[in-house]
């Protein structure tokens, strides 16, 4: 983690889609507001975004929704590490760096995270899965965990605890909705706008997301002061530019017929064909 006048610039645990790579530029959209104004982190994940605004203005107001209780895994780094340490104590010297975990390691290292969730009631699966999964895949449970093939990307050491992380931060845990609600009318409010990215992998995510939840988000940005954060796989910009091309289409599948087909392409990947159609009057 690197440091700057006690301002991480990046997440203290991992978190899918943390904006590490945008914090030095996310510094330098926040210059244009003065220190005293409101910000609400509607999509607080990793609450990297809060805890920039608040170490950069120290007199405003920082909302962070902490829908996915990212404090409380926090919480539990000391006892976190000590799985990891008892984990990376098993694994030795037996396998290399990046390699897979095979045989009664493998065993070893699964029976201890479920002695672990049996004694204690708690494991934070995401930090564990960076440490024993393949890169960017994270599971969130045993069970999961058993159909995958188990990596040696344990940390040689542990994670700091970082008790001033999220210090000055107002924190709340609830629909984005609610919490956009609550400060709407406040004057010159700024809402961080970081939703789960279209086309990728949520199941990190305490919520369902489909097509209607991206672009009910774009309500909140309509005549509020925003930063907001997509990426090229959601397309989301074309489609906004395209609607703006053809405001008066309206939607053209209104009062048609849907009639769908489940598809298989091997046991364990499907899809949906649709097929929509409607007769206009004569």
């Amino acid at each position: 983690i690197e440091r700057m006048r006690k301002m991480y610039l990046s997440a203290p645990l991992p978190f899918v889609g943390q904006k590490r790579m945008f914090a030095k530029e996310f510094m330098k959209v926040l210059e244009q507001y003065p220190d005293g104004t409101l910000f609400v982190d509607l999509f607080g994940g990793s609450g990297l975004l809060s805890h920039i605004a608040k170490s950069l203005k120290p007199h405003s107001t920082v909302i962070y929704n902490d829908f996915d209780n990212y404090r409380f895994r926090m919480k539990h780094i000391p006892q976190t590490n000590q799985l990891l340490a008892d984990i990376r104590e098993i694994v030795g010297n037996s396998v290399p760096r990046h390699k897979i975990i095979k045989g009664e390691l493998r065993e070893r290292i699964l029976s201890r995270i479920e002695q672990e969730e049996k004694t204690t009631g708690y494991v934070d699966f995401i930090t564990l899965s960076s440490s024993i999964l393949f890169s960017m895949k994270y599971k969130l449970s045993v069970q999961d965990m058993r159909k995958e093939a188990l990596y040696n990307n344990i940390r040689k050491t542990g994670y700091p605890e970082c008790t001033d992380y999220l210090e000055g931060l107002e924190i709340v845990s609830c629909d984005y909705k609610e919490v956009f609600n609550r400060y709407k009318d406040t004057p010159g409010v700024v809402f961080l706008v970081d939703p789960p990215y279209l086309s990728t992998d949520v199941g990190t995510y305490n919520m369902y997301w489909n097509m209607a939840d991206y672009l009910d988000v774009l309500n909140v940005l309509k005549g509020h002061s925003y930063v907001y954060f997509t990426s090229n796989k959601s397309s989301i910009l074309e489609l906004c530019e395209w609607i703006g091309r053809n405001r008066d289409l309206g939607n053209p599948f209104e009062n048609c017929t849907k009639v769908e087909f489940n598809a298989h392409m091997n046991y364990n990947s499907s899809y949906t064909d649709m097929m929509l159609y409607k007769k206009e009057a004569a």
